[in-house]
């Protein structure tokens, strides 16, 4: 038998349905993985082991009782930046250092109904700021494929946990690209949902009107189950829609005309490696062949995606963390007068990429420069959505690029903001326009660097989103069994 923590969800509810193994076996091989690489990795800030291992008894007993369901005794991670009941929530800064929230959001208190195992909380950029999970307090996270790359971020550790092994899946948050380009730097399947999808009640606000929240998986599959289980209407967040949920898991493998379209400005960017460029071409011909009908589309807007997004995110970063003051929890620097306490507090408590942030936020927001930039952001904003509302009336989805390039050195971009913020180049357009996109495994690079392939549906269009995502993969699957 495999290694146990090397089991897909699918997988491992079957052995454990089957008593092949137990939950506690299943949750010590993960811990194990943990304890065997997160020293070098640094995907994980807290492992919960004792707890893990209690929950996993208590999977165990309902598993026995016969009255398991989709994710009883899996053992999962979350992101530290999404509220965990009991369990400390830094959102990778200091300034929360010591913050344990005593509620779950509600994605994860639907997860742990399920009798899933929360082992532990992943490291992450701070606040979800980066692109490479180098802006962590608490570390940067490595890459298992290379340890001398990033993993991508803003959930970078989320990434790497389900990538190595140290977990069975994972929750992440994906504000301009934070599930998709760690998803793809680190080989793993990654969903960001439409906006309004996954409630966001209990994860740490970074940009309000872009934040979600969607899982790190495996497969396409896994990737399946777990929404069907996340998604839906919460009374506890009034951005969530009323629409129907589909059974992702059970209409995942139908068969139906689809027609893909390919927006020409996703393959002009001249960021784009001319290696990822050839494999998604031979992905997309790959598809042509089993009969999809392939459509050039423009979405002539996109060039002015990622401009917006650094005005739009920034202010609503600036509203969101004023809260974060140092006076109720997480470091402190306790001297001079009230406003002397909160600036020392902020800049003890802050890395400097959240700082940056929080100033342009201002100065954006503040008065004679709103009009100017923040409105007129989201009026740019609005054009863009029309794009893709144009070319989902021709096409059913998009396949593009995930990222312009693999994952690039540690280090290589820190000192450069505007080249950090162009890694999203690819993942923003879908973001400001609060549709669907999932980044899947296409393949590796001649350094064995993962490649990831991007499917963009149109708005709660996961469910086409996932069948053309779980084509991609079974077409690599047989590409491989051949070879």
């Amino acid at each position: 038998m495999k290694e146990l923590n090397t089991l897909t969800i699918k997988t491992a509810r079957a052995g454990l349905d089957k008593k092949e193994f137990t939950s506690v076996e299943l949750t010590q091989a993960c811990l194990n993985r943990i304890k065997e690489r997160n020293p070098e990795l640094n995907a994980f800030i807290t492992v919960c082991e004792k707890e893990a291992l209690e929950e996993a008894r208590a999977a165990d007993k309902i598993i026995t009782s016969g009255k398991a369901l989709a994710l009883t005794g899996i053992p999962f991670a979350v992101k530290d930046a999404i509220c965990t009941a009991g369990v400390r929530s830094t959102a990778s800064a200091k300034i929360l250092d010591n913050y344990t929230p005593p509620f779950n959001a509600t994605v994860i208190q639907k997860i742990r109904e399920q009798g899933g195992v929360l082992i532990g909380k992943n490291n992450c950029d701070a606040f979800g700021h980066g692109a490479s999970n180098e802006n962590s307090m608490y570390g940067a996270v490595k890459n298992p494929h290379d340890l001398t790359k990033v993993s991508g971020g803003s959930s970078g550790g989320s990434a790497v946990a389900v990538a190595d092994h140290m977990c069975i899946f994972a929750i992440g948050e994906d504000t301009g690209g934070s599930i998709r380009q760690p998803a793809s730097f680190c080989g793993v399947v990654g969903l960001r949902p439409s906006y309004g999808r996954n409630s966001r009640f209990g994860i740490m606000p970074m940009a309000s009107s872009l934040d979600t929240v969607g899982p790190f998986t495996k497969t396409v599959e896994d990737m399946a189950i777990v929404m069907d289980i996340i998604a839906g209407q919460d009374s506890l967040d009034a951005t969530t829609v009323p629409d129907t949920v589909p059974e992702y898991s059970k209409t995942l493998n139908k068969k139906s005309k689809i027609r893909i379209g390919i927006p020409k400005e996703y393959f002009a960017f001249a960021e784009l490696n001319k290696e990822i460029k050839t494999v998604i071409e031979e992905k997309i011909n790959s598809l042509k062949k089993q009969s999809y009908e392939i459509v050039d589309v423009s979405l002539p807007y996109t060039k002015y995606a990622t401009a917006v997004y650094y005005i739009v995110v920034p202010s609503e970063d600036s509203s969101n963390l004023a809260r974060m003051d140092g006076i109720r929890y997480g470091a402190r620097k306790q001297e001079g007068n009230l406003f002397e306490l909160y600036a020392k507090t902020r800049d003890l408590g802050f890395p400097e990429e959240v700082k940056r942030r929080i100033l342009i936020g201002t100065y954006a927001l503040s008065a004679g420069y709103y009009d100017a930039y923040y409105k007129k952001a989201q009026q740019v904003r609005t054009l863009i959505k029309n794009d893709f509302d144009e070319v989902f009336k021709k096409v059913d989805v998009l396949v593009t690029p995930t990222s312009p390039f693999t994952a690039f050195n540690i280090g290589e971009k820190s000192n450069d903001p505007l080249a950090m913020y162009l890694a999203d180049v690819m993942l923003i357009p879908a973001a400001v326009s609060g549709v669907p996109a999932i980044s899947v495994p296409g393949g590796k690079d001649k350094n064995g660097l993962p490649i990831g392939i991007q499917v963009i549906g149109p708005r709660m269009g996961e469910e086409q989103v996932l069948q053309i995502a779980k084509q991609i993969e079974d077409s690599l699957q047989k590409q491989t069994f051949i070879c």
